[in-house]
């Protein structure tokens, strides 16, 4: 019989664990901290940790005033559904262009909903090519909404945001964004930009914890969306009427979540705002980036055209690589990695954001080369691409 008690490996693992993950992230121990109580979700404690931690993303977003802010239950994937059913129309047709597994994920989301959709392809990483884009919205002039994953994760790619952004609406269409794991930390300004809604998560650059997504958009956008969303629970419209009108959830909320987001973004003010925490995450990507590259680890992307946010590196070419032992060796040293792959050429990938410093990124890239060496290997150089 199976003992939670009992559990022998468990216990034989590391205490504390360093995440490398594009989310969930390391967390500060302030904000687990945060979670060591209970709430009750209508008392007006916990409405008011709701609107103060609204208000304040809104001031990241740089619209405190026009825009509303969405709070729903989830991941940052179901901020990205819920933003697609409740802001495309049941008779709009979206453009996605797709580089990646996340723009993947909401051509699956269209095609679930029964939502008109096109989709564009680029290969896995490389960055959307906004020429491409502008091409696609000219030859079809049915197109009323396009979406853009900001940064692509499972490649480590940055899409160019702000030059898609200003075609998309200077044809006339609307603009989504997928912000999940950029938001909090890359200048995202709302009036500059000019999107109809984006979505993120509290879990990536604001370093809380996973539970919840966040989406912002004009206020007269969301006027506007009563009655798109096929779904109740994902009906962005009619839960910013609820926090509108009571500042309460339409449905139990993540309590722990939210109050560990609230602290995460009393340290993200503490620390200087996105730019400070963009500054400190483009410093952990070189930390990374040189002591990766120096013991002869290729990145799938070149340098310059990789997100501060997460590197995928090819695995090496020696037979003796083998993922699940690497992946576990560096679990056993206390360093937590994605498990898995996520492109056509297999890859491994390394985050920079969460609570983590330069010197973190060093430790891990030592573990990695440690944990290479007891398999045996001692080039990295991946296979040449054919």
């Amino acid at each position: 019989m199976t003992s939670f008690a009992d559990d022998d490996e468990d216990s034989a693992r590391p205490k504390s664990l360093r995440l490398y993950l594009p989310g969930p992230v390391t967390t500060d121990p302030r904000v687990r901290q945060a979670m060591a109580r209970d709430w009750g979700v209508w008392d007006a404690e916990f409405r008011a940790l709701t609107e103060r931690v609204r208000k304040y993303i809104l001031k990241v977003a740089g619209v405190e005033q026009t825009h509303g802010c969405v709070l729903v239950q989830g991941s940052g994937s179901f901020g990205v559904e819920a933003m697609v059913q409740t802001f495309l129309p049941r008779d709009g047709r979206l453009l996605i262009p797709v580089n990646g597994k996340y723009g993947e994920r909401i051509v699956s989301i269209c095609e679930k909903l029964g939502r008109d959709h096109v989709v564009l392809h680029f290969p896995q990483g490389e960055a959307v090519d906004p020429v491409a884009v502008d091409k696609a919205l000219a030859a079809d002039t049915a197109i009323t909404h396009a979406i853009l994953v900001h940064c692509e994760t499972s490649a480590g790619t940055i899409n160019p945001l702000e030059e898609i952004a200003r075609i998309i609406k200077a044809r006339g269409r609307k603009v989504l964004i997928d912000a999940v794991s950029t938001f909090g930390a890359f200048d995202l300004d709302a009036k500059r930009l000019g999107y109809d809604a984006l979505a993120t998560s509290p879990n990536k650059c604001f370093e809380g914890v996973p539970g919840c997504a966040i989406v912002v958009a004009p206020v007269e956008v969301l006027r506007g969306a009563t009655g798109n969303a096929q779904s109740h629970s994902l009906d962005l419209a009619d839960q910013w009427s609820q926090f509108e009108a009571t500042g309460q959830w339409r449905f139990t909320p993540p309590t722990f979540v939210m109050a560990a987001l609230g602290e995460a973004l009393r340290l993200h003010e503490a620390e200087g705002g996105s730019a400070a925490r963009l500054d400190r995450y483009r410093r952990n990507h070189q930390a990374l980036a040189d002591a990766m590259e120096g013991q002869g680890f290729v990145p799938l992307v070149p340098r310059a055209e990789q997100a501060p946010v997460v590197i995928s590196y090819r695995d090496p070419a020696d037979p003796c690589f083998d993922f699940g032992r690497f992946y576990t060796g560096l679990r056993d040293l206390g360093f937590m990695i994605y498990p898995g792959h996520l492109t056509e050429i297999p890859t491994f990938r390394v985050a920079c954001i969460g609570a983590l410093n330069p010197q973190d990124m060093r430790d891990v890239a030592d573990a990695i080369r440690q944990v290479c060496n007891e398999m045996g290997i001692t080039d990295f150089a991946p296979a040449p691409l054919l």
